[in-house]
């Protein structure tokens, strides 16, 4: 399969276009996606040694139409399928259009594929294999390897969300105005679980998984670039821009975590960063604030700040604030805690920390432990500090985040430390 990037680009790019006209023609979700995927592995064995067609799009609309109809063909059930179709479908638009057939803006169906990949009915999990393959262009191998599951594994996942969508019955457009913006949050999610994955992996022994952060990054443009008026979808590409802005100075030569303090910020990336920072004040003014919108806020007076010590954290506490109003997220709660820390001192943080500590959504996760840890370290509490960063470290599964809460606590039962703000 090819390895230049060039054509990986095109044929991600494509993907979800000819998927649209071949599940608009069939009524068949399903069995189109099968065919595309076959159209875009031939593509990328033959375009590198035999040259890019002069209309990849109408190629590989045409091998994606013909390996439908052998899959078509293929199934007992043949007959009932073309006569739905028959029923579904004028005559004028029963057949695959000709190769050298070029596909309008108004035939874009990336926002549709998008939908109907994210449809509530679907688990998160799901939704997120079957987006990357669908609309991302992934192959199942690519998407197993992104999530640290067998290949086989991930085409159950990916094959049992098509057989959800099959069974609903769901025919392929745009769903109705009343339905459509639950769904459009239903997207937004699923995107900000690919990208997070990929920022900070929730296991394995990297930290990032760049491919799969830029593959949302991606989706997210393309989502942007159909709805470029809806302000939640600028706040959520500007929040992916301005948190993975960040990513070069996160880590250390061997791959080891590096905490906002102590990270280079001449590494940031300073375009990524003005992007980020434009989109976002583009889209406040014009509302409705959302949450993405208020993160990505957040993260741009993280962004532009010279230093920890120099950051507006009042200004960052009273947006912690407005974001608390907006969604009920411990993490959410646990992040304005540390703000509350940084603006009213340790005392006044670990008092809100304790208020998460019954919260069963917090139950088992690393969070609560490593953000009450470092403001014990704030405080001058070396042993509880110890104690919670050791705790933190037994309960993330992120190999990088393990050895960096082991060090931390290693450091303080060591040797005395300068005590600075070094959240996690």
């Amino acid at each position: 399969m090819t390895t230049d990037p060039r054509v990986e680009d095109l044929l991600r790019e494509l993907a979800p276009q000819v998927l649209g006209v071949l599940a608009r023609r069939f009524g068949d979700f399903a069995t189109a996606e099968d065919a595309v995927q076959e159209a875009l592995l031939a593509a990328a064995t033959q375009w590198p040694t035999e040259g890019l067609p002069a209309n990849p799009r109408g190629w590989l609309v045409q091998v994606g139409y013909r390996r439908m109809i052998e899959l078509v063909r293929g199934e007992q059930a043949r007959r009932r399928r073309e006569d739905l179709v028959a029923r579904r479908n004028p005559d004028d638009q029963r057949y695959a259009p000709a190769a050298d057939e070029e596909l309008t803006a108004e035939r874009d169906d990336t926002l549709v594929l998008l939908m109907l990949c994210c449809h509530p009915a679907l688990a998160p999990t799901s939704a997120v294999a079957l987006t990357l393959r669908a609309v991302g262009g992934l192959n199942t191998a690519e998407i197993a390897r992104a999530f640290l599951v067998p290949e086989a594994t991930m085409a159950q996942r990916i094959s049992r969300a098509k057989q959800r969508i099959r069974a609903s019955g769901l025919p392929f457009r745009m769903p109705e105005e009343a339905e459509r913006a639950e769904r459009l949050v239903a997207v937004r999610q699923v995107l900000y679980l690919i990208f997070t994955e990929g920022h900070t992996s929730t296991a394995g022994p990297d930290l990032r998984r760049i491919d799969l952060a830029a593959e949302a990054i991606r989706l997210a443009r393309a989502l942007h670039a159909l709805l470029p008026e809806d302000s939640e979808t600028a706040g959520l590409l500007a929040l992916m821009l301005l948190t993975e802005a960040r990513g070069p100075a996160r880590t250390g030569p061997s791959g080891e975590l590096i905490s906002l303090a102590d990270q280079d910020r001449s590494r940031w990336d300073a375009a990524a960063i003005a992007e980020g920072v434009a989109l976002v004040t583009r889209a406040l003014p014009r509302g409705p604030i959302g949450p993405y919108q208020v993160q990505a806020a957040i993260a741009a007076v993280h962004d532009e700040a010279p230093s920890t010590e120099q950051t507006d954290w009042p200004q960052v506490l009273a947006l912690y604030e407005v974001l608390g109003l907006l969604v009920d997220s411990p993490v959410v709660a646990l992040n304005r805690a540390v703000a509350t820390a940084m603006v009213h001192g340790p005392a006044a943080g670990l008092a809100a920390l304790d208020s998460l500590a019954d919260d069963p959504r917090l139950g088992g996760h690393h969070r609560l432990p490593a953000a009450r840890a470092h403001l014990h370290e704030m405080a001058g509490d070396r042993e509880r500090a110890i104690v919670d960063y050791r705790a933190a470290a037994a309960h993330t599964s992120s190999l990088p985040e393990q050895r960096y809460l082991t060090m931390r606590a290693a450091r303080l039962a060591a040797e005395p430390v300068d005590l600075r703000d070094d959240p996690v």
